[in-house]
């Protein structure tokens, strides 16, 4: 028996059942070595060693099958930068027991809980952490570069999180971020468990250069709202297709169709933003008609 599981043996007949509790994350990254002197102090590192906590990260590159380890490929309909592809992440969830979701509802067990950090999610706070605090597990899945084919986000994950109104460059800080304030809500983690109940986005079109040699944009600025759904190759996925719009090649429908979707996902995740974003005419024809299919679906 090893160190850490004595002392969580100790623990146990030395405690309540009912106090003692156990918490595990996952951690799927291209950069496992970022985490190593992470959670070596602290809370983090006595939390892990008494048994209460396990951290462990999972590199994405070893769920590639080609010699380069390819993780990442252009989106779809054009832009800048790469998206994480679906396939490694995918067979990444399945090796740690995740089951694909099913028709909107996840199948996985109760206690169970997949995220994806992403400057598109709801943000992050000391109410959300207390609630994954009551979890048994928490798959946390880093982002890297434009973001991850959002099929993964559609069948694996049951949300996203930001851990506030900027942009990372991966999101291995977040994945720390909400582990080190998840875990120390955990009871027995903190020596004085009454410390933890007395605790106190992008440029708009006019900002940005129309494109070289007279090329059509196919993006608009996010002017203050959250960025559109990616995707990447393959087109189809385990039956779920990339939307029709981003492979004919028409910049202008593109530029329709994502415009939408910012609205359509500030609008879901957080509806706050609106008040403050720059907004056109088109854009409040659009939130209105959104708005209005939204209240139909509720009723």
């Amino acid at each position: 028996m090893d160190e850490a599981a004595s002392v969580c043996d100790r623990k146990v007949r030395s405690a309540p059942a009912s106090i003692i509790r156990y918490m595990r994350f996952d951690i799927i990254t291209i950069f496992p070595g970022f985490f190593a002197g992470i959670f070596e102090h602290g809370i983090v590192r006595r939390a892990m060693k008494e048994g209460l906590v396990t951290v462990e990260t999972h590199d994405l590159r070893e769920h590639t099958h080609d010699r380069h380890r390819t993780v990442d490929d252009r989106p779809f309909g054009g832009g800048e930068g790469m998206v994480l592809k679906a396939e490694p992440l995918a067979e990444a969830m399945e090796a740690l027991g995740i089951k694909q979701r099913e028709q909107g509802t996840g199948n996985r067990e109760q206690g169970t809980r997949v995220i994806l950090l992403s400057a598109q999610g709801r943000q992050f706070t000391q109410a959300i952490a207390r609630e994954l605090s009551g979890l048994e597990k928490v798959v946390l899945v880093c982002g890297r570069y434009e973001g991850v084919d959002e099929r993964i986000n559609e069948l694996y994950c049951d949300e996203e999180l930001s851990i506030g109104d900027y942009v990372l460059s991966g999101g291995e800080p977040a994945a720390a971020v909400v582990v080190d304030a998840t875990m120390r809500l955990i009871p027995g983690v903190l020596g004085n468990e009454a410390s933890g109940k007395f605790e106190s986005f992008g440029a708009a079109d006019a900002e940005i250069d129309v494109d070289l040699n007279g090329v059509p944009r196919s993006q608009h600025g996010a002017g203050g709202l959250l960025d559109y759904p990616q995707y990447t190759r393959p087109a189809e996925f385990r039956g779920s297709n990339v939307p029709e719009v981003l492979l004919n090649g028409d910049h202008a429908e593109i530029r329709r169709w994502r415009r939408e979707q910012q609205l359509r996902k500030t609008l879901k995740n957080r509806p706050e933003l609106l008040e403050r974003a720059e907004l056109s005419a088109e854009d409040r024809r659009t939130l209105e008609a959104l708005r209005g299919a939204l209240g139909q679906a509720r009723k």
